[in-house]
This record gives structure tokens, C-alpha cells and sequence, in this order.
């Protein structure tokens, strides 16, 4: 498989990219969720939306893959994060992520983009456009939740997102699979070898356990952005499905709840990935969302 990606300075950062498409068409961007490389955004999944007529760019997260892993920061503190108690900041929150989408669309030379962000990328996606509006042409929030207190995850699904870190592409495989076989769709068969092929994959590209421990803190610190979205005007699509055990669906209707004039779609069977069988269903919805929004008024705002 040839290697597309590049890397591009943002700020004191660099963040490895990838492209699908024709890079005249409108502009796509996918935003990755907790401990997810770009991979998590299968290449076929990409090249499906670019055939469809956008401009598709993935991308590593700060800490994570072949972005900068931010080491100086240390190990956060997660148990006292969780529990409240005092515990030293983390280096960064959310909000820092959401700039450094902004400062990617700046690398490359775009005004704005069609925002799609998975379970943590779709909390970077809200955020980004509660601070810059105008660099989202349309919103789509998969699997996710505008604050962590809100479809918080079962206790299986908890559990395994504090299994011990990987040491070879072998425990990377096992790791995933054990974490997909809980947190996966039951409605669809788990496609086990692509799992343990794009584990194997992101461990060579870049393990960070510590980096991941990061952005979970992250995520831990954020406040909850429910006053913001009230007053969002992007065309906003939610995303969810109804069996998701990490972040339960009770985040995805309060996202749709909170941003005016949302679309939700609440997915029978879907859990906390995408089976390739939905992408049909997934592809068609974006598709359309971002192309209603060219179309309406906020595309001329």
C-alpha cells in the first residue's frame, strides 16, 4: 500500500494527513476519536465519499500516529481527573484540539470544510464550531456527546478502554479485538482481520500510550459545550447508534437536543464503530447533509 501521507507544521506541532479526491472539490474533513490514528477512517470508507464528489482529508490528532507526540506532558492523573479530585491540569483540553483543526485548515489553504468527527473527534468537531463558525460548512457528530456526563459509557465498555497498552503488533491486535468485541455493533459481524490488520498497522506508525492517557484527560476537563450548541447556526447532522455501550445514545440525542434545527439518525445495531455494511447508509447521510448545506443559506453566510 503506498504512503499518501504527509505532514504539515501547525503552530509548535506537525499533524500527518492524508488526502482522497480531487482537490478542487469541496473540502471534507474527518476527525479521528480517542486513541484512533487516521486509520480509523478506513481508506476504502474515504475513497467511497470521495467519489462522491468531496475533497477528503483525514488526519492524526496531536499525540497520537505520526503527529507530534507531546511527551513534556507527562502522564496525567486520570483516576483523580475522573473522581475530581485536585490533580495537576492536563497540557492541553479539547478546545486545543479544535485549534489545531482550525490551524490544519489554515496549512492547507482552506477557508472552511465539511466537519465529520467520530466519538472524541466529533467532541473536536462541536467544538470547532462553537469557535470558528465560519470554518464549517456543515457539521456531522458520530457517536458522540456534547459532555462526558452524558451517555456515559457501560462499565464492560469502560473496562477495556484501560487494558494494558500493547507491546508488539500482536498484543496491538489482541488489544483491539478484545476492545471491539465490547464496544462494537451487535447488530453486525465484527470484520476481526480488518480490526487486527489496522492494529497492527497504527502500533508500526506510532504507539503512545501516554499520549492517548492525554487526550482522555483531555476529554475529562472539557466543560460541557451544551450552552454554546444552543446557539450554533452550522447545519448540524447527529449520527448514533442505539446499541453504542462506550458513549450510549443518550449523548447523541442530547447533541441533536441542543443544536437548533438538527437531524438526528439513530442507527438499530450500530454500537461504537462503523460496520462496513452501514457505510452505505453512513456515506448517504453525510452526502447529503453537506450538500444541503452548499445549497442553504448558511453556505452564503
Amino acid at each position: 500500500m503506498a504512503d499518501r501521507t504527509r505532514r504539515v507544521a501547525v503552530g509548535e506541532l506537525e499533524l500527518a494527513y492524508e488526502t482522497f479526491g480531487d482537490a478542487g472539490n469541496s473540502p471534507l474533513l474527518l476527525i479521528s476519536g480517542l486513541a484512533t490514528q487516521m486509520l480509523g477512517w478506513d481508506e476504502r470508507f474515504c475513497d467511497q465519499l470521495a467519489d462522491h464528489g468531496f475533497h477528503v482529508i483525514r488526519f492524526d490528532n496531536r499525540d497520537i500516529g505520526l503527529s507530534t507526540h507531546l511527551h513534556e506532558g507527562g502522564i496525567p492523573n486520570l483516576g483523580a481527573l475522573l473522581r475530581g479530585e485536585a490533580a495537576p491540569a492536563p497540557p492541553y483540553t479539547l478546545a486545543d484540539m479544535a485549534e489545531d483543526t482550525a490551524g490544519l485548515l489554515d496549512a492547507l489553504g482552506l477557508e472552511s470544510a465539511h466537519i465529520v468527527g467520530a466519538s472524541m473527534g466529533g467532541m473536536i468537531a462541536q467544538q470547532l464550531a462553537l469557535h470558528h463558525g465560519h470554518r464549517v460548512r456543515s457539521l456531522t457528530s458520530i457517536m458522540s456527546t456534547p459532555s462526558r456526563q452524558v451517555g456515559q459509557a457501560r462499565p464492560e465498555a469502560q473496562a477495556v478502554l484501560f487494558l494494558p497498552p500493547p507491546t508488539d503488533p500482536d498484543t496491538a491486535a489482541e488489544r483491539s479485538l478484545t476492545v471491539y468485541r465490547v464496544i462494537g455493533s451487535p447488530g453486525y459481524p465484527l470484520d476481526e482481520p480488518r480490526v487486527a490488520e489496522v492494529a497492527r498497522r497504527a502500533f508500526a506508525r506510532g504507539n503512545n500510550p501516554a499520549g492517548v492517557a492525554r487526550q482522555y484527560a483531555a476529554i475529562v476537563v472539557s466543560p460541557d459545550r451544551t450552552p454554546g450548541l444552543r446557539e450554533l447556526t452550522v447545519p448540524t447532522l447527529v449520527i448514533h447508534g442505539e446499541d453504542d455501550p462506550l458513549v450510549q445514545v443518550e449523548g447523541g440525542l442530547a447533541t441533536a437536543d441542543a443544536v437548533p434545527g438538527a437531524r438526528l439518525v439513530v442507527v438499530p445495531g450500530m454500537g461504537h464503530n462503523l460496520p462496513q455494511p452501514l457505510w452505505p447508509q453512513v456515506i448517504d447521510e453525510i452526502v447529503a447533509h453537506a450538500r444541503a448545506a452548499e445549497v442553504g443559506p448558511a453556505a452564503h453566510a
